[in-house]
């Protein structure tokens, strides 16, 4: 670089942390601001050699992090201090202690934890993400402003991977959709999760992002329009009840709009609700509630709301802290419109989370829903039992569900997650009185254990001193406090009965001159496809391996190398798979190929999603199957990336002439005469589309039919897809991807 370009840098550098200093959230001491300014000249030093795969100073990623922690968070100078800092002890000589000497022991705390979370256990037997995040969530023991600027990093590293190679792209994505937003989800930063949601669907699914972008953008005007016309009738009769307040038009973010487009089945054009709303009102906090239903009023008097889409979060808050008033009316046009009810403090905590949260509660006594979330998740941690890629999923299972809210038989109200049954709601009480459950009564009728609960119902848990939970109990509750709880009281009763068998395996397999060590417990439990040794050990144990099998282990073993031969014909020979629910392709076709050197390998193609010729798909490594095939954006495919990202290879079609496959397509529409006729024409019409099977049926008026077609690709599909679509009186086409 030129003496001019270094100059330029700096006075950019200069200027990013002045930036930083105005948008602070807080009025900052003098203190504050020493803090800081040692803070950033420690972290420019530090960093000075170092330079991002941009080609730009990297110290322009801490002061990025530190603005989104200042400005978007709304944390103080010790949180701005530690994102200045959060990357100097992984990268640079300066260590912990060093922090400690030049700072304090909080800012030495923060980095230190940022450090632990930044280094990853390379261990190869669990998921390397999942065990990372169970890492992570154990920073909150210490204090939870670890992960509010590693999210805080995460989203600048988002906004900036354009220079990243395509696979790191994807990887990085994936784990964000599948971590990070979650949690930022969970501790009410909404705008942050926004962004990281949408930047995920940027890189995970390039094309569906761009065209729903592409798509906004031509209909802005006409959503500008129609929120004007809306804001100007509320306008006149807000402004006459002498409310004071200010009205956003906010559209739904891309990702959400893809969501509801793929849960609905439904285009673009046919998502209604693709913008909201938002009344933002002044209040003192006493007279909030009752402006709140005061706008209500004003809403409702213009528009006529859906009863159905009506949520109260003010009288019941979410358990992130969450508080607003959501009305879904009929606007012009016969649209419906999702208005959103907020006070100043309400939106500041909807999109600040935690910080706005704590800074309203003043030291209030009564315990918010975030301290309530916090101990359960420091429950969950503390059970070791749970592997680490179940703990991710029960974790965004409970983060992601809608919330519903029951009583107690005093009238207490408690929150628990959407799917809920009337099990969890007795662990969610205290997990003693969970295990000793041994009925449960819903507004006074008895009920089954797996009733699931709806907002509004009243439940009374009946126990009893002699009840013990049964591996049944495991299905019939969703949260996961419940289920730790389960497995925890079923592995202590388990791990018992393996003890006992694994004294009975040792000496069983002495009898067969088989030595039991490590390797051959290895052996076993691939021999009888279980998942661990204790699976092994605790079948041992009440008896469902039997010597017979024992046996033909030890003669399997012992003739080792004539199955090795065995086999090494068999796989070379064209011998046909006659499991027809296994879609194996060894035929000469070369359908697909894999990775860079386009390697032509034996692969199977996942039945979650069914990829066909031409879909977008990638190669999965698995265990005992070899390769599987999955779509790009098969509902599985967040989750394998972005914990075993390791694991995945690049694949792509290279000929997809000579090779039929099945597609099955859902149809409805009116059932009208000749219609049957019609289709069959249609189809028939399409050249290389056989059919083989085909179901029809008509119920009042309204027509159904499965049609299963044989297919060489995706073209061919797609275009009778339309075909279909041209017939008069059809309402939908769409692909099942499950047989």
């Amino acid at each position: 670089m030129t003496e001019i370009d270094i100059e330029k840098e700096n006075k950019a550098i200069a200027q990013e942390y002045k930036e930083l200093l105005r948008i602070s959230y807080q009025t900052l001491t003098t203190e504050d601001k020493k803090l800081i300014r040692k803070a950033f000249d420690v972290a420019v030093e530090a960093h000075k050699d170092q330079r991002r795969k941009s080609g730009e100073a990297y110290i322009f990623h801490p002061i990025a992090v530190a603005k989104i922690v200042a400005s978007e968070i709304g944390l103080g100078a010790t949180s701005i201090a530690a994102a200045l800092l959060h990357d100097v002890v992984e990268d640079t000589p300066t260590t912990v202690k060093d922090i400690e000497r030049m700072f304090n022991p909080k800012v030495a705390q923060l980095v230190e934890g940022l450090t632990k979370i930044s280094i990853v256990q390379k261990d190869m037997n669990v998921s390397m993400q999942a065990e990372n995040f169970r890492k992570m969530l154990l920073t909150l023991y210490d204090d939870v402003r670890v992960i509010l600027i590693k999210i805080a990093d995460r989203l600048h590293n988002m906004q900036t991977m354009d220079s990243m190679i395509d696979h790191k792209q994807v990887k990085i994505a994936s784990e964000t959709l599948y971590i990070y937003a979650p949690l930022a989800h969970r501790l009410g930063l909404y705008n942050i999760k926004t962004k990281l949601e949408d930047l995920g669907l940027k890189y995970t699914e390039p094309a569906v992002y761009n065209d729903i972008v592409s798509k906004i953008k031509e209909t802005k005007e006409q959503q500008d329009a129609y929120i004007k016309d809306i804001s100007d009738v509320l306008k006149a009769s807000l402004d006459a009840e002498d409310i004071d307040y200010i009205i956003k038009g906010r559209p739904k973010s891309i990702y959400s709009i893809r969501r509801k487009m793929k849960a609905q089945n439904v285009t673009f054009d046919e998502v209604y609700d693709k913008f909201a709303l938002r009344i933002v009102y002044k209040s003192d906090p006493h007279d909030e509630k009752f402006v709140a239903w005061k706008i209500y009023s004003i809403v409702t008097d213009h528009y006529r709301p859906s009863p159905s889409r009506l949520r109260d979060w003010i009288s019941s808050p979410k358990s992130t802290g969450y508080e607003a008033l959501h009305i879904t009316v009929m606007g012009p046009k016969g649209r419906w419109v999702e208005i959103q009810v907020r006070s100043e403090r309400m939106d500041e905590i909807a999109e600040k989370g935690y910080a706005a949260h704590y800074k309203y509660k003043n030291g209030d006594a009564e315990e918010g829903g975030l301290d309530v979330w916090l101990n359960l998740l420091r429950e969950a941690l503390e059970n070791s039992e749970t592997n680490a890629i179940d703990f991710v999923e029960d974790f965004k299972m409970n983060l992601y569900s809608k919330e519903i809210y029951v009583f107690t038989p005093k009238g207490d109200i408690k929150s628990l997650p959407k799917g809920a049954t009337s099990l969890d709601f007795a662990f969610s009480i205290h997990s003693e009185i969970g295990i000793k459950t041994r009925g449960t009564r819903v507004n006074g009728k008895l009920v089954p254990l797996n009733y699931e609960l709806k907002s509004g119902d009243q439940v009374e848990i009946i126990t009893s001193p002699n009840q013990k939970p049964t591996a049944n109990w495991y299905d019939y509750v969703t949260t996961s406090r419940a289920k730790n709880k389960i497995r925890n009281v079923l592995n202590e009763n388990t791990k018992k009965i393996a003890e006992d068998g694994k004294e009975v395996l040792t000496r069983k397999l002495k009898h067969l001159k088989v030595t039991l060590n490590e390797t051959v417990i290895n052996e076993l439990v691939n021999f009888f496809h279980l998942k661990t040794s204790l699976d092994l050990f605790y079948r041992v144990g009440i008896g469902t391996i039997d010597n017979q099998q024992l046996k033909d282990f030890a003669s399997q073993k012992s003739n080792t190398l004539i199955n090795f031969f065995k086999n090494k014909i068999k796989r070379t020979g064209n011998t046909a798979d006659t499991d027809i629910h296994k879609p194996v392709l060894n035929s000469n076709y070369d359908m697909l190929v894999f990775g860079k050197e386009q390697d032509k390998l034996d692969y199977k193609l996942s039945a979650c999603c069914n990829p066909i010729p031409g879909d977008q798909v990638f190669g999965f490594v698995t265990i005992n199957e070899g390769i599987k095939v999955h779509k790009k954006d098969c509902p599985n495919a967040i989750s394998l990336q972005s914990n075993y990202a390791y694991r995945i290879m690049p694949a792509k079609w290279i000929d997809s002439s000579q090779q039929e496959f099945k597609a099955i397509l859902n149809i409805t529409g009116m059932d009208t005469i000749g219609l049957t006729n019609e289709l069959t024409k249609v189809i028939s019409n399409n050249m290389n589309v056989n059919i083989q099977s085909i179901s029809l049926s008509g119920d009042a008026g309204l027509f159904k039919g499965q049609l299963t077609v044989i297919v060489q690709n995706i073209t061919i599909l797609k275009k009778l897809i339309d075909n279909i679509k041209k017939i008069d009186g059809i309402d939908r086409v769409t692909r099942v991807y499950k047989n």
